[in-house]
């Protein structure tokens, strides 16, 4: 085997993989200009879910990195679709511009959004409802506590044994992510 030596990024991309290294279970979204674009692996997994166009940086060389991308303007499409197949994602923000900074511009995680905590309603599927679940084991029992998102409906629950508890989760179709 040939060692290779370590792969120099730009600082861009050093940048890029010190947010995401503080993300690791989550697609981020990292904002260039008009687009948020992924990378590397994340880059692969939207492409896939989203179907999009997967390219990449350093083309035909041994540092290619995978992206894809999608537009600033349909971001909240992007995350729907993610959020309904179980995704999380940080959204990574240009918090300056090219015209205050000389050099790389800086940027930050200003928002996270996962299946369990989406509030927004045009991240929610009004066609249904949109639980969100606490349990709480005790002893032999089980206290639920429900909280429709959509109709701000509260629901407290005990359950006696595992077969009743199964039984409502069944009931509301609560899905664990």
């Amino acid at each position: 085997m040939i060692a290779r030596p370590p792969i120099k990024h730009t600082p861009m991309m050093q940048q890029y993989l010190r947010i995401k290294a503080e993300y690791p279970d989550m697609l981020l979204f990292y904002r260039m200009g008009y687009f948020f674009e992924l990378f590397f692996e994340d880059a692969k997994r939207a492409a896939q879910l989203l179907n999009l166009t997967l390219t990449s940086r350093n083309k035909n060389s041994v540092n290619e990195i995978p992206m894809a991308g999608v537009p600033v303007h349909a971001t909240e499409n992007y995350l729907a679709k993610l959020l309904r197949l179980g995704e999380s994602v940080a959204i990574c923000d240009q918090i300056s511009g090219p015209a205050t900074d000389k050099g790389l511009v800086e940027r930050k995680v200003t928002r996270v959004v996962t299946p369990g905590t989406v509030i927004e309603d045009e991240l929610l599927q009004p066609s249904r409802d949109n639980y969100l679940l606490a349990v709480y084991p005790a002893r032999q029992e089980v206290g639920l506590a429900y909280l429709d998102l959509s109709s701000g409906r509260f629901i407290l629950q005990t359950c006696h044994c595992i077969e009743e508890f199964e039984s409502e989760l069944a009931v509301y179709n609560l899905q664990k992510f």
